[in-house]
């Protein structure tokens, strides 16, 4: 026989579950010297490229790379404070990290997942058409940049494409989530995938950058590109491997 349990709803509160999107920082090093140095390099001229985003920190990387290594959590977690972060759980620790990670305040999250699109599967004739399914919302117009960049200007183009239609010279910076598309010289800075996007790509009409960066993946002018890349143009995009994600650049026609 069932029975029913008198109740009444709290007039005060609700509980619902809800999603809330996170930034993962995947780290590979214990050493918090190293880590600010490159924290500052990559992301000391731009103070507010981060907006007090939730974080979670993994640490499955740092058994790969540096397997037991002593890892003082509650610097760690001051760092990423420095740079509006603000780290909230933390998942892949060994237990003694874990420990330490749980007495900084943060929660463990085994089961945060780091989101990697993964490549689309060829199409043949004989496949089936999918089934129809709701369209995302399309994603905000690209920021477009007419006049030229001189050094020290820098321009983020947050959640969306960067078009700039005048040379980037040296010393200037553009930076965008997505793709970056340079109709002119690039011979500053280009940042692309800023928040981990591993799809974005650099377009260059004519490419001659000290420095292009997709997913924090990064490679300055003191390595020389080829003849046939330099001054020309060309694209920059990002290729995994079994050593880890590369840079690819290849010339385009035009």
């Amino acid at each position: 026989m069932s029975t029913t349990l008198s109740a009444s709803a709290p007039s005060t509160f609700e509980i619902k579950s809800a999603n809330l999107p996170l930034v993962a920082l995947l780290l590979k090093s214990a050493d918090l010297t190293r880590l600010s140095a490159e924290f500052a390099q990559r992301f000391g001229d731009v103070p507010d490229f981060f907006d007090h985003d939730p974080l979670v920190v993994d640490l499955f990387p740092l058994q790969v790379f540096e397997p037991g290594a002593a890892l003082d959590v509650g610097a760690l977690c001051a760092l990423l404070r420095q740079y509006r972060l603000n780290p909230l759980a933390v998942r892949g620790g060994n237990d003694e990290q874990m420990a330490l990670a749980l007495a900084a305040g943060l929660t463990p999250a085994p089961e945060a997942t780091v989101q990697r699109p993964a490549p689309a599967a060829p199409i043949t004739a004989a496949a089936p058409l999918p089934e129809p399914v709701a369209q995302p919302q399309p994603a905000p117009g690209a920021l477009v940049i007419d006049k030229p960049l001189r050094s020290g200007q820098q321009v983020y183009a947050r959640g969306r494409d960067l078009v700039v239609m005048a040379m980037v010279n040296p010393g200037a910076e553009v930076i965008a989530d997505g793709h970056i598309h340079v109709y002119a010289p690039l011979r500053g800075k280009a940042i692309a995938g800023a928040r981990g996007n591993v799809d974005a790509r650099i377009f260059a009409l004519s490419m001659a950058p000290e420095l292009i960066s997709i997913a924090g993946i990064y490679r300055t002018s003191e390595v020389a590109l080829p003849e046939a890349i330099q001054g020309k143009p060309a694209q920059v995009r990002l290729v995994p491997g079994p050593d880890g994600d590369k840079l690819v650049i290849d010339p385009l026609s035009v």
